[in-house]
């Protein structure tokens, strides 16, 4: 099965005015900028949007529903030698569509704990009134022997990712190449070519020396290397980054879905998890590219076999499964591509790459993040300005930004160089980490799981018969994996566990075809005490 394309997609045109919509009410100090010198600002943007099928009323299907759950913009990374001291507080890529990822989980996380904090006061309310669903997420039906993820997304959601610009990387490496002077492909080095692998070679040969990190992920250099892992795009005088292009990360999401490693201890992983497609500006689109990068025919073929059956893959271990129940699992599940008419995004979108050379252009520094409220709180007349999730909200930025085109606001930031803006990147602090951050979401994690494991047994699943079920060995086990004394343990323990198995497995298998694969390390040896790290002990607040 190759990528398809989905040409005049009315619903890739329905998704793109929702976003835009969202993204044009964001307040101006979240948007590029003109510069006093007459320098156009210009930035990348992206929107996750949840499709709920209609329900069957009289015998008739209800128009589908859609719902702007998170809206990013960005265009940077962090250099590989400042991981060591982000202390997990700084974000290591804030392009839009990895914001958008992490909003993305953000949100669910969001969604889930408002959704228990909905049920446990409405149990302990005298009237029993208020809402205590989710129009996303249900509890999944305890499995024998239980241990499994409690929640899961419903069946009858689609995701989809809009991009205002083709992902960095593979997929657009054909643009990259028609917008130079000269695309003809640059010359590539000589590839050492070991005796063990050539045997016709003399014995006297020297194999040649093995290429540094940085040369085996090239940026947009090398045109003719196609269908490889590639880093982040940069100017040749900047640092250097380790960081993956936006195509290759999307490509392993079609493998491990949507959900991060630390929410598939909350959320099973289900064919609703993954992308159902990727909406573009026609001009944007490569046949060839999409199809080479994401497709079935292109890069990703081998994973057809190697991934086949889903099940195969929901084993943690001999004899254990991923909890996730039927039909569930990692499997490759490629997105569909949908172009939208360039017209119709020339007059949605002002602050593109201009396509002329001679006018003054330069990526913009500021990102915005928004994600909308958790739904059994937006969705509530009656949710009190003391509940949880307003609490959470507020935070989080829902006090400048109440509302978004009719949306409430779970989370709304503005990031430079990593960090909440105002706050330094070189001496992170924990007032100033975004919520999408490392430490922000293992800290957010571990309060959600302390709160419930007291609470008997309001985080379990429900069983078939509509009863609670008991899993007080899902809840100790994940205590004990979110009060890991460092990140670099904490990753470990959660891999220790079945969902953790499960999906170490899953990537490793892709990672056989996404080569070079090359680690991003060294932001690990922390703990959650830097979230206490103040301005007064570790850097001042930058002045405005």
């Amino acid at each position: 099965m190759s990528t398809n394309l989905k040409k005049n997609s009315p619903l890739g045109e329905k998704i793109a005015r929702l976003v835009h919509a969202h993204f044009d009410r964001l307040p101006p100090r979240s948007k590029p900028i003109l510069r006093d010198d007459g320098t156009r600002e210009w930035i990348p943007m992206c929107g996750v949007v949840v499709v709920r099928e209609g329900d069957i009323v009289n015998g008739e299907e209800e128009e589908e529903e859609l719902t702007c759950v998170a809206v990013t913009s960005g265009a940077k990374c962090l250099p590989s030698t400042q991981l060591p001291s982000c202390n997990g507080l700084v974000l290591h890529d804030w392009h839009a569509e990895i914001l958008a990822l992490r909003a993305f989980n953000y949100w669910l996380l969001s969604e889930v704990r408002c959704l228990l904090g909905a049920s446990a006061a409405v149990s302990d309310s005298s009237s029993g009134s208020g809402s205590t669903e989710s129009k996303f997420i249900c509890r999944q039906k305890e499995e024998e022997g239980g241990g499994g993820a409690p929640f899961e997304l419903h069946p009858t959601l689609r995701i989809y990712l809009y991009c205002t610009t083709a992902p960095c990387g593979d997929a657009s490496m054909e643009l990259t190449m028609a917008a130079q002077d000269d695309p003809t492909p640059w010359e590539l080095p000589p590839t050492p070519t070991p005796s063990t692998t050539h045997p016709t070679l003399s014995p006297s040969t020297e194999p040649e020396p093995e290429p540094s990190k940085e040369m085996n992920l090239t940026g947009r250099g090398h045109f003719s290397r196609l269908g490889i892992v590639r880093r982040k795009p940069a100017r040749a005088d900047a640092p250097s980054t380790l960081s993956k292009s936006c195509s290759d990360k999307l490509a392993l999401r079609q493998v491990s879905s949507l959900i991060s490693a630390e929410m598939s201890l909350l959320v099973a992983v289900t064919p609703s998890a993954y992308l159902a497609g990727v909406v573009m500006p026609a001009g944007e689109v490569s046949a060839e590219g999409v199809e080479r990068a994401f497709g079935g025919m292109g890069r990703m073929r081998p994973l057809y076999s190697s991934l086949s059956l889903p099940q195969s893959l929901s084993q943690g271990g001999e004899g254990e499964v991923n909890g996730s129940g039927s039909g569930s699992g990692y499997t490759y599940t490629p997105f569909t591509i949908h172009p939208v008419q360039t017209p119709t995004i020339s007059s949605l979108w002002q602050y593109g790459k201009p396509s002329s050379r001679e006018e003054k252009c330069k990526p913009g520094i500021i990102s915005a993040v928004w994600t909308a409220a958790p739904s059994p709180w937006s969705s509530s007349s009656s949710a009190s300005a003391n509940g949880e999730c307003d609490v959470y909200a507020a935070q989080n930025g829902a006090k400048q930004l109440p509302k978004l085109a009719g949306s409430r606001t779970g989370l709304y930031e503005t990031i430079i160089n990593g960090m909440k803006q105002g706050f330094k990147a070189s001496r992170p602090v924990g007032k100033g980490a975004s919520a999408l951050s490392r430490a922000r979401m293992w800290g957010g994690l571990k309060d959600l799981v302390v709160s419930v494991s007291g609470a008997g047994d309001g985080i379990s699943p429900v069983r078939e018969d509509g009863g609670a079920g008991g899993n007080e060995g899902w809840v100790r086990n994940v205590r004990e994996v979110v009060a890991a004394p460092s990140y670099a343990e904490f990753k470990r323990a959660i891999l220790a566990t079945p969902a953790g198995r499960a999906r170490q497995r899953a990537i490793q298998e892709a990672k056989k075809v996404l080569v070079p694969w090359v680690p991003n390390e060294g932001d690990d040896a922390w703990g959650l005490d830097v979230l206490m790290i103040d301005n007064k002990s570790h850097g001042q607040k930058r002045k405005r």
